[in-house]
């Protein structure tokens, strides 16, 4: 049995977010756009979604937020969290070794704050990050198709 391929934990975080002074959800900020952007996209595994059917919708109703799922999950984004298409682009494109999305993050909503564990977690960076990750998914989706 092979171990999951982890993308990002939070806890790997804390101990920087900490000298900084920020909140602890501040570890969890870098993830979760991408991980709501994966719930968007429907390219979670279906048992995750089996088993967190209550929250997803009430994360989809505007009842909790993404940081609540990602707490759920253990903080934690794992390969077999993801559907096959899920991982195949979030092992192109968030995978820290070679992917674009850090840079992405940093060099969209970093600004001038100090560091990108700055960088909060709202609705309008969402959506900002959002055009960013649609546009590399459809440029990845079409360079598979040729």
């Amino acid at each position: 049995m092979r171990s999951p391929h982890v993308y990002d934990k939070a806890k790997y975080h804390y101990e920087t977010v900490e000298t900084y002074e920020l909140s602890e959800e501040h570890a969890s900020n870098f993830t979760v756009f991408f991980l709501r952007w994966l719930i968007e996209r429907d390219l979670i595994n279906a048992f995750f979604v089996e088993n967190s059917e209550a929250h997803l919708a009430r994360f989809r109703a505007g009842d909790i937020g993404i940081h609540k799922i990602y707490d759920l999950w253990d903080r934690c984004l794992l390969d077999d969290m993801l559907s096959d298409e899920g991982n195949e682009f979030a092992m192109h494109y968030f995978g820290f070794e070679k992917g674009a999305y850090l840079q992405d993050y940093v060099d969209l909503l970093q600004g001038s704050l100090p560091t990108e564990f700055h960088i909060d977690y709202n609705e309008e960076n969402y959506q900002r990050m959002k055009q960013v990750i649609d546009r590399n998914y459809e440029k990845w989706k079409s360079s598979k198709k040729q």
